[in-house]
């Protein structure tokens, strides 16, 4: 018997497994269930993140881009500043052969030679 894929190892192999990685210098891939979640290189979009989620009803994808950076405490006021996360793109209804190209065009970044 085979070994079952996780829905976050469906969607990168979707995606183009390691060469979507070497291509596109994504990294730090979280699995949480039905998601899968990476950070980026820097991009056009200046979106350093990207969640897929498997929509199980409608057996598609939702692609959120979007910007996030943890707070710190400013060494100039000695105040602490809060988390920031800006929302750059959501699509909805995305489908498997589709995610390359949304990607693409999001970012600017090739997924394939």
């Amino acid at each position: 018997m085979g070994k079952e894929l996780t829905i976050a190892e469906t969607i990168l192999a979707q995606l183009g497994g390691n060469r979507f990685i070497a291509m596109t210098g994504s990294k730090n891939f979280v699995s949480d269930g039905n998601s899968l979640r990476m950070r980026l290189a820097r991009n056009k979009s200046k979106a350093n993140f990207l969640t897929i989620t498997l929509d199980q009803a409608t057996d598609t994808y939702v692609m959120r881009f979007f910007y996030f950076r943890s707070g710190y405490l400013s060494m100039k006021t000695g105040r602490f500043v809060p988390d920031t996360e800006k929302e750059i793109a959501v699509y909805t209804d995305v489908y498997a052969s589709e995610m390359c190209r949304i990607f693409e065009d999001v970012t600017g970044l090739a997924t394939k030679l």
